[in-house]
């Protein structure tokens, strides 16, 4: 992957590691979002796919939790942001 490509869009990608690190940290949140939001962590995390990837595979993991019932509002909103700084990011 070229490294103009990894770096054209570090800043939202480590934008949404944090919004991920604030729900995973968040006791409040039900368990099953909170293991939604570590696996598109991890997602994001790993550097042998290019950022376009990586994304994608984190904004499918987001979708599939996105109307859980059990998701506290602030929540959503925050995984609904996560969501929008990932979409910016292109191969």
């Amino acid at each position: 992957m070229p490294m103009e490509t990894e770096g054209k869009f570090k800043e939202e990608i480590d934008r949404a590691r944090q919004i991920l690190m604030k729900i995973i940290r968040d006791t409040s949140v039900p368990r099953n979002i909170r293991r939604a939001a570590t696996d598109a962590l991890t997602a994001l995390n790993e550097e042998k796919r290019t950022p376009g990837v990586r994304a994608s595979i984190a904004i499918s993991y987001l979708n599939e939790i996105i109307n859980d019932i059990n998701m506290p509002f602030s929540t959503r909103s925050q995984i609904l942001m996560c969501i929008g700084v990932l979409e910016q990011v292109k191969d």
